[in-house]
């Protein structure tokens, strides 16, 4: 009988490592970051600038990073969404310390008016593809919308009564993220939904077909 050796069969290609879910950080991040300038424009607090550091820091740098690993968890929603609030974050913050202290008041409310204006034009489509997340995420872009309408209208008016009707509403988009940052933590810790998140509100699309 003849003996025919066969090749070694080539190694099954390592799949990637799972990483720990980064939306709960980047909404963290997010809401937080927004707390602090809300409740300075519905002027509740007494303070300067708290939330300048957080923009640059945690709303900035941590929101982007949180950004970078969805890309690696192929999420390309979460990656848009953190990276590019991440980079709000860093650049009202670099506006205001590079920019702003040379500037009228006049001219500080529409250079804000114009950030705000824009923001709002990349929120709405965010809003409409949030509908396929789950409806924590989707109260967190609606609120974020009415909140920078009101805040870009506020600017462009110079109206101080607007502005803190816009503060009021980043409040609410603040707890609406710290929401969905909770549930996203506690329902991974648990590996059930013990905090609710609704779901889609549109059947996600793949490859060209609806999953029912």
């Amino acid at each position: 009988m003849t003996h025919v050796e066969q090749e070694p069969a080539p190694p099954a290609p390592h799949a990637p490592p799972a990483i720990a879910d980064p939306a709960p950080l980047g909404l963290a991040a997010f809401a937080l970051t927004t707390f602090l300038l809300s409740v300075k424009n519905a002027a509740w607090t007494d303070g300067t600038d708290a939330w300048l550091g957080y923009a640059l820091a945690y709303g900035g740098v941590v929101q982007i990073l949180a950004g970078m690993w969805e890309f690696r968890n192929r999420n390309v929603f979460g990656a848009t969404a953190f990276s590019s609030y991440g980079g709000f974050w860093l650049g009202l913050g670099l506006y205001v310390v590079l920019i702003a202290g040379e500037a009228t008041p006049a001219q500080e409310a529409n250079d804000l008016g114009w950030i705000l204006l824009a923001f709002a034009i990349f929120n709405t489509y965010m809003m409409l593809w949030a509908t396929q997340v789950n409806q924590a995420v989707l109260a967190v872009f609606v609120a974020l919308e009415a909140t920078e309408i009101i805040l870009f209208i506020g600017n462009f008016a110079t109206s101080e009564t607007t502005v803190k009707i816009g503060g009021y509403l980043g409040v609410l988009t603040a707890v609406c993220a710290w929401y969905a940052s909770a549930a996203g933590i506690i329902n991974g810790m648990t590996g059930r939904p013990l905090l609710g998140v609704g779901k889609p509100l549109r059947h996600r699309l793949v490859s060209g077909t609806e999953t029912h």
